[in-house]
């Protein structure tokens, strides 16, 4: 028997958070907040598609600017442009982040259909090794001396694997796994591409002062140039010898991506289990599924199996979806804050930049 003034479930003032009251007679239900989520994503991918298409013009009127780095200058561009930025910040905001994760992850996975085993052993193992002492130095060095100097967060960790791996591609791929903020990724984004691009413009005009042949020239471009799409940009100044030699040199770097993010994960599991919350705290594996299906890549990649159209067909893809990436992520760049911690930033980013340029240097002299 019902008692007289009963409540329903989840109807008085201490009902607890997220349980709707029923709706009454003729008044239509509230949206929820999962309604709410698959449109706000895609206002987000769709002002990140305007981005990519912007980026993709530039690309093309000014061939030097790899499309990539188009993309990260113009979302912070849009973060920052009256009548745009209220967009990013709001109703886009969950779109641009779904971009930034997301979509990056995808794109580090087809990444790996640029590599193969033959093109590794082809370099011959003096060079590998050169490569692997290049990616060991500029990231001790830089995540150390960044946190000499008293950066934020994850900051240190993210441009020191921005500089040693391949730029914004690496830091989304260890975000990913360290859980970093985002303003974290997106300062480390934003530094890591100025650097690169400038190195667009320094490194050719250094090729014959420093005595560097073209096969030199490109090896030395593969193993200090950030980003793939930078890398090709500088390289080509000196020809194909040199572009061919940068390439193989840049994908062996790429190649290094899956056993730091391992392990990573394996030092994040540690501290937790030294701080007594292994149960609680976040468990990311020892293997992130985008970097096995990296490695999966590489080894389909290596059967040649795959026909030219199937990897030209990918290699467009991989781009777009870096470019949309990059384009969430520029666009969480918030320039007065970054103003606070500026110098520091610009500081470290020149050392790690001298760092990587000068052990490359001589890592090349060495083994050619």
């Amino acid at each position: 028997m019902a008692l007289t003034g009963a409540r329903t479930p989840g109807s008085g003032p201490g009902a607890a958070p997220g349980h709707a009251l029923p709706a009454a007679p003729g008044h239509a239900l509230p949206v929820t907040r999962g309604r709410r989520t698959a449109p706000a994503a895609a206002y987000g991918l769709g002002l990140a598609g305007c981005g990519v298409a912007a980026a993709w013009g530039v690309h093309r009127l000014v061939p030097a600017v790899p499309m990539l780095t188009a993309a990260v200058v113009l979302g912070i561009g849009a973060a920052h442009l009256p009548g745009v930025r209220g967009l990013v910040r709001g109703g886009c905001r969950a779109g641009l982040t779904f971009a930034g994760k997301r979509l990056m992850r995808l794109g580090i996975v087809l990444l790996g259909l640029r590599l193969s085993l033959d093109d590794v052993l082809g370099l011959g193992w003096a060079t590998v090794a050169m490569v692997g002492c290049v990616v060991a130095a500029t990231f001790s060095g830089t995540w150390w001396l960044g946190r000499r100097m008293g950066l934020r967060g994850d900051q240190p960790l993210l441009i020191a694997i921005g500089y040693a791996i391949c730029g914004a591609s690496a830091i989304g791929a260890v975000s990913e796994v360290s859980d970093s903020e985002e303003r974290d990724v997106a300062t480390s984004v934003a530094l890591v591409t100025l650097c690169g691009t400038l190195a667009i413009a320094v490194l050719p005009l250094l090729q014959h002062p420093l005595g560097l042949s073209d096969a030199q020239f490109g090896r030395w471009a593969g193993a200090s140039v950030h980003d793939v799409g930078q890398v090709v940009a500088a390289a080509q100044t000196a020809g194909p010898a040199a572009l061919g030699e940068a390439v193989l040199v840049k994908l062996v770097r790429v190649a290094l991506l899956a056993p730091l993010v391992a392990a990573l994960a394996v030092s994040v599991r540690a501290r937790a289990r030294a701080k007594g919350r292994a149960r609680e705290a976040k468990r990311p594996p020892l293997v992130p599924l985008f970097v096995a299906g990296f490695l999966a890549m590489v080894a389909l990649r290596s059967t040649e199996l795959l026909p030219t159209a199937a990897l030209a067909a990918a290699g467009t893809a991989q781009e777009l979806l870096l470019a949309a990436a990059l384009f969430g992520l520029g666009s969480a760049v918030h320039l007065p804050s970054l103003s606070r911690t500026g110098p520091r930033v610009a500081a470290l980013g020149l050392c790690a930049w001298v760092v990587i340029a000068g052990v490359s240097y001589a890592g090349v002299l060495l083994t050619t």
